[in-house]
């Protein structure tokens, strides 16, 4: 099973306690990631609400990614970091992470998606899928013949984002992606744990 199956990243405008209620239940339905977001540019309350979910991930088995920050990753122990176009290079970011930590970096149109096949990174985020609320800045929107291609182009695991929801979560699944990312669909759910359950039910009913 591909570690990046169901990956969650986490609404930076949910209070701590929200926030670690939400990552829980994810974890209790079958999210196999959780990537720690955090926009506001304050590092000390990144730092906490990093830590509030390292606790909750403790004995889950379940990897802690955070998102842009390597400063971050390393004052928490976090088990990865995943950067951004105009975040730090991952060559750079590499050297001070060590080989162990995992690497991720959002790619957003087919000339990055071919740069990246040599960096040293573990996987890409393609983003974004669909055009979604929580992320107003895309370069373009992907859509699923765009997935198709970039999963027969890449040699490094792929994982999809932005726009996804129940409604077209089998539709990316089937592109043979290795990882599919969530925000609203988990964060925003009455039962994010049955949320997250019925979204791997999907996922792996799509690839059997």
């Amino acid at each position: 099973m591909s570690p990046y199956l169901l990956y969650l990243v986490t609404d930076d405008h949910q209070d701590i306690e929200t926030l670690k209620y939400v990552v829980s239940e994810a974890v209790k339905g079958g999210v196999t990631m959780v990537q720690v977001r955090e926009k506001h540019g304050d590092i000390r309350a990144f730092i906490e609400r990093a830590k509030a979910v390292k606790s909750v991930l403790e004995g889950t088995g379940v990897p802690l990614i955070i998102n842009d920050r390597v400063d971050v990753a390393l004052a928490v122990k976090a088990d990865g970091i995943h950067l951004g176009q105009s975040d730090m290079p991952a060559t750079i970011a590499r050297e001070l992470i060590g080989k162990d930590m995992l690497l991720g970096l959002s790619v957003e149109n087919e000339k990055q998606l071919a740069e990246a096949q040599s960096l040293p990174v573990d996987y890409l985020g393609v983003s974004a899928i669909f055009a979604t609320p929580t992320k107003t800045n895309t370069v373009k929107h992907w859509g699923i013949d765009g997935l198709k291609k970039a999963v027969e182009a890449s040699k490094l695991p792929l994982v999809a984002i932005g726009g996804i929801k129940d409604s077209n979560i089998r539709k990316i699944a089937e592109t043979g992606v290795d990882g599919i990312a969530l925000v609203s669909a988990i964060c925003h759910a009455e039962d994010p744990k049955l949320a997250s359950y019925d979204l791997r039910a999907i996922i792996e009913s799509s690839t059997e």
